[in-house]
C-alpha cells in the first residue's frame, strides 16, 4: 500500500498537470517520472499515466465542446493517422526495460526543457520555413502518433509545434485539436498497457481524479493567460526530476 502523503502528492501534481496539458502542454513530464520514482516499474509507470490522460482529454473535449470551440471532423481527421504508429510505439513501451526507459525519460525531458527556452524568433522561422508544406503534417502526425503511443511525455508540444507550423493555426483551435487527437491515440494505447497487465489501478484512479479536474478548469481559461508563470514552473519542476532521474541528487 501506498502512504496517504504519497497520494495526496500525486493528486496535486496530476491537477497541475491536467491544468498545464491543456494550456501548454507537458504535464506527463511530472506525473510519470513521479510514478516511476513512487517504485513503479517503467511499463505499469506508462500505462497508468496513460488512464489518467484519457480522463484529462475527455474532461478538456468535453469543456471546450461546452464552449463551442470545436471541430470535430479535422480533428478525427488528424487523429487516424497517429493510431498505427500509437499501438506500435505502446507494445514497444512495454517492452523496454527500467534502466533503458529511465534513460530515455531523462533525455527527452532535457529535450523539453530546451524546446520551451528556444526563442520565439526561431519559432517564427520554423513556421514560415514548414507552413509551404501542408502535406507534411499527415507524416507529423503518424511519427507523432508513435512517439505519444510510447512515451507520452511532451507530446502536447509537439502537436502544438506541428498544427502551427505546418498548418498555420492559431493557438485557441491548436490546442483543441491536441487534446483530441491525445484522446483517441491513447484508446489503442491503454488497451494494450491493459492487456499486458501494466496498469496500476488505484494510482490511475487519483490521476485521472486530479488530471481531469486540473483540464475542466484549464479549458475555461483564455489560452494564454499565466502561460510565463507555468513556464517557469514546468521548467524547474522538469529539471528537479530529471537530476533525480540521473541519481545526481
Amino acid at each position: 500500500m501506498y502512504e496517504i502523503e504519497y497520494l495526496v502528492l500525486l493528486f496535486s501534481m496530476a491537477s497541475m498537470a491536467g491544468f498545464i496539458n491543456v494550456m501548454a502542454g507537458g504535464g506527463s513530464s511530472l506525473t510519470l517520472p513521479i510514478l516511476i520514482l513512487m517504485g513503479l516499474d517503467a511499463p505499469i509507470a506508462n500505462g497508468t499515466n496513460r488512464m489518467a490522460i484519457l480522463t484529462m482529454t475527455i474532461s478538456a473535449v468535453y469543456s471546450m465542446k461546452r464552449e463551442q470551440v470545436s471541430d470535430f471532423k479535422f480533428s478525427t481527421k488528424m487523429s487516424l493517422f497517429t493510431l498505427p504508429g500509437a499501438a506500435i510505439g505502446a507494445y514497444l513501451a512495454t517492452l523496454v526495460s527500467n534502466d533503458d526507459f529511465k534513460s530515455i525519460l531523462a533525455y527527452v525531458m532535457i529535450f523539453i526543457i530546451i524546446s520551451i527556452l528556444l526563442p520565439k524568433s526561431f519559432k517564427k522561422r520554423f513556421i514560415e520555413t514548414f507552413s509551404h508544406y501542408p502535406k507534411l503534417i499527415y507524416i507529423a502526425m503518424i511519427f507523432i502518433g508513435f512517439y505519444g503511443g510510447f512515451i507520452q511525455v511532451g507530446v502536447g508540444f509537439l502537436l502544438m509545434l506541428a498544427l502551427e507550423s505546418i498548418l498555420n493555426i492559431n493557438l485557441i483551435k491548436v490546442n483543441m485539436h491536441k487534446v483530441f487527437i491525445v484522446l483517441i491515440y491513447n484508446i489503442p494505447a491503454i488497451i494494450i498497457f491493459i492487456f499486458s497487465d501494466n496498469v496500476d489501478y488505484l494510482l490511475a484512479l487519483i490521476l485521472s481524479s486530479g488530471m481531469g479536474l486540473g483540464a475542466w478548469f484549464s479549458a475555461k481559461l483564455a489560452i494564454k493567460k499565466g502561460e510565463k508563470l507555468i513556464k517557469v514552473f514546468l521548467i524547474i519542476a522538469i529539471a528537479l526530476v530529471t537530476l533525480k532521474l540521473f541519481n545526481i541528487y
